[in-house]
């Protein structure tokens, strides 16, 4: 039997959270595209998944039986995707990796030279990725290695180091109340409009919102953004404020927006990630990504690996 992976996607997704709308939020669906391809899934498969009622989705018996397995199948279809394009980038000698936002800062380049130093006959291609990807193109298998922010959505999936840490600062509208502050305690903030990544990143967003910081305080989003040059607008536009990277003030100043340091929340931390299995090659590039940050030398390809 065929059955479309992306209704299996659309499945565990409204299984895990119970409701059609949140489903859709975290997949950037509309709800009407949603709700057909769960009756499709259930058309295809002769079974009825889901019980509907006010309160929500709830999984039937049969729901229960497939949510058990579908993950599993899905893993399995990640993984030969992941496999093939790999296969298809080591043959064209070219390292693909990933990084969100600033990423590892002005660290970047020295890895970059680290890693052409070690591997002089392959090249590297960065490719920015949007919020709405914190794993940055990991977990379609888009790239090889990725320079995220941590924590992530599915982040034990991948062999993740930690690189560096640097402090949370918040990014405000110029003419805000708080502008001129020199230093901002976070519970000053709790009360303000956020803007926000997508609802689908999960951890990550909540991370950005300083979810677990605000002693129970839930946060309020004033405007939803997936990519810099947006986020940069709605906080100069006056629709929230946001926390960011110390380092988001020298890459992304713009004329309307302020950084200022915030006391009482944990730093940020930037991490080099790859798959579990990673080819040699790749764990190459983690290595120089570490003794990069931390001052060690290039180190040297893995013994026989072309």
């Amino acid at each position: 039997m065929d059955v479309d992976t992306r209704w299996v996607r659309t499945f565990v997704a409204v299984a895990e959270e119970g409701s059609l709308t949140l489903a859709a939020e975290r997949l950037f669906v509309s709800q009407p595209a949603l709700t057909k391809q769960v009756r499709r899934l259930e058309e295809r498969l002769g079974v009825r998944l889901f019980t509907r009622s006010r309160e929500g989705m709830a999984l039937t018996e049969a729901g229960r039986a497939f949510a058990e397995r579908a993950p599993a199948l899905l893993a399995g279809v990640d993984g030969a995707v992941r496999a093939a394009r790999g296969a298809e980038r080591r043959a064209a000698r070219v390292l693909h990796v990933g990084f969100i936002a600033s990423a590892a800062n002005e660290a970047t380049q020295d890895i970059i030279a680290a890693f052409g130093r070690v591997r002089p006959e392959w090249g590297v291609r960065l490719r920015q990725a949007a919020w709405s990807d914190p794993t940055a193109g990991l977990a379609d298998g888009g790239v090889d290695a990725a320079l995220v922010r941590l924590p992530f959505p599915g982040q034990e999936a991948f062999r993740v180091d930690e690189l560096l840490a640097e402090p949370r600062w918040v990014a405000l509208p110029a003419g805000h109340r708080l502008a001129g502050r020199e230093r901002i305690a976070f519970r000053e903030l709790w009360d303000e409009p956020f803007v926000a990544a997508p609802a689908g990143t999960g951890a990550w967003r909540d991370f950005w919102l300083g979810a677990d910081e605000r002693e129970g305080r839930p946060p309020l989003v004033g405007a939803t953004t997936d990519q810099p040059d947006e986020w940069l607008n709605a906080i100069a536009s006056g629709f929230g404020v946001a926390l960011a990277p110390a380092s988001s003030a020298r890459f992304y100043a713009r004329p309307g927006v302020v950084y200022r340091p915030v006391t009482g929340l944990s730093p940020s931390r930037v991490g080099v990630a790859r798959p579990r299995d990673a080819h040699p090659v790749v764990r190459d590039f983690a290595r120089c990504c570490r003794e990069a940050v931390g001052g060690g030398g290039p180190g040297t390809a893995a013994d026989g690996v072309p």
